[in-house]
């Protein structure tokens, strides 16, 4: 349950590191830290697949000067929560419904009892997915006053969006195929290809600083997907793009989409985004799939209207009425 701290890759000071157990009695890893001063406000921050919680040391940091509590975790199957499979490199998940209910523990554990209001989210691609499918589950229930999702997961690019990727995945599955690898996959870390290769960041020193992180520390690490997993993909992707879900959804979102996308699909988000009422989408020209591990200019970007987004005003305010 430790935090892995390396000098390329330091961890902010003041860690609190949590163990969760989900409903189904599965055992997450979480961290909370803490601001100096008065604090804005929560930010829940929520991982991608195949990450993990040192990889946003970087963007932790960011957060806390910015004033807030942030709260994260990994998601059952990777990082250091609890693996689903006696092989761990696979990246496996035996049902989508699982993703609530590792955030229902993470809510319930975490951000209820250590973490001030207002709640605000940030969420990266397969989290930010599984986050606004949880939101659509809890209809009515505000429990963020603000999302930003990057690079969200409502459709993947290329043939893995396609219709036939679909009916394969479903086909193996009803094989009883679901704890095999895709077809081509292996016990490979997306962050051990070749720089040049890399579908993830144009920012060779971030590149170089998960590879490095996962070199020294390789049971962060999760390799391809199962088949299990992408069919559980696919049965969230469908319903939450379902007009029943999209209605269920009305806290004020922010998406970020990335011009040089090559895992999910940029117009499919954008897509989604005019379907929402409350959501507005920006495509960062340049951009691969994993925003914050982005060039400077990129994550200057994107900082710019995250703060412009959220504030957090309403605590500061609060916090400055209590001490007069």
């Amino acid at each position: 349950m430790e935090l892995i701290d390396t000098p390329a890759n330091s961890c902010p000071p003041g860690a609190n590191i949590v163990g969760l157990r989900t409903r189904d009695g599965v055992e997450l890893r979480a961290a909370l830290w803490r601001p100096e001063g008065p604090p804005r406000g929560a930010i829940a921050l929520i991982q991608g697949r195949a990450e993990f919680i040192e990889k946003y040391f970087e963007t932790i940091g960011e957060l806390l000067e910015r004033g807030f509590v942030v709260a994260t975790f990994d998601w059952r199957g990777q990082g250091l929560s609890q693996r689903l499979l006696r092989n761990r490199a696979k990246g496996h998940l035996r049902r989508s419904t699982d993703f609530r209910r590792d955030l229902d523990a993470f809510i319930r554990q975490v951000l209820t009892p250590d973490c001030p209001k207002p709640w605000f989210a940030l969420a990266h691609s397969m989290g930010a997915a599984a986050l606004l499918d949880y939101c659509a589950a809890h209809d009515g229930d505000e429990l963020f006053e603000r999302i930003v999702g990057l690079a969200p997961m409502i459709d993947l690019h290329g043939f893995a969006g396609s219709a036939t990727a679909r009916r394969l995945a479903a086909g193996f599955h009803a094989l009883g195929l679901s704890r095999l690898y895709v077809p081509g996959g292996r016990n490979r870390f997306p962050y051990h290809k070749p720089f040049a290769d890399n579908v993830l960041t144009t920012d060779k020193g971030r590149f170089a600083r998960a590879a490095g992180l996962l070199g020294l520390a390789p049971a962060l690490g999760v390799g391809d997907p199962t088949i299990g997993w992408v069919y559980a993909a696919y049965h969230l992707m469908h319903r939450l793009t379902s007009q029943r879900e999209v209605e269920r959804i009305h806290t004020p979102i922010l998406f970020f989409a990335a011009g040089d996308e090559r895992l999910v699909s940029t117009p499919a988000v954008e897509c989604f985004a005019k379907r929402l009422k409350t959501a507005d989408c920006l495509v960062l020209r340049g951009a691969r799939h994993e925003i914050l591990m982005e060039r400077a200019e990129i994550r200057s970007e994107f900082w710019a209207a995250f703060d412009a987004f959220i504030p957090g005003e309403r605590i500061l305010h609060e916090a400055a009425q209590a001490a007069s």
